[in-house]
């Protein structure tokens, strides 16, 4: 899972650099969009959260624990 979640953020900031509303905004929405495909693929693969091993809802979390530091960092809500 941490492969995966580090893979991912590099590609959204990777698409953020080149986001025409900058990059704060554009790793932002794009963490927040990541977030909620990690939920819908942990709601269709039926894993539960708090299990003892790392699961898509630990990733989910982590995008919304990145989404919320941007959000506090810029100083304003980007989506």
């Amino acid at each position: 899972m941490l492969i995966r979640f580090f893979l991912t953020a590099i590609v959204l900031a990777s698409c953020a650099a080149f986001s025409g509303i900058g990059f704060a905004r554009g790793f932002a929405a794009l963490t927040w969009m990541a977030g909620i495909v990690s939920a819908f693929v942990a709601v269709i693969r039926r894993e539960r959260p708090f299990e003892p091993t790392l699961n898509h809802w630990d990733e989910m979390l982590a995008f919304v624990a990145a989404y919320c530091l941007i959000c506090i960092v810029t100083q304003d809500m980007p989506v």
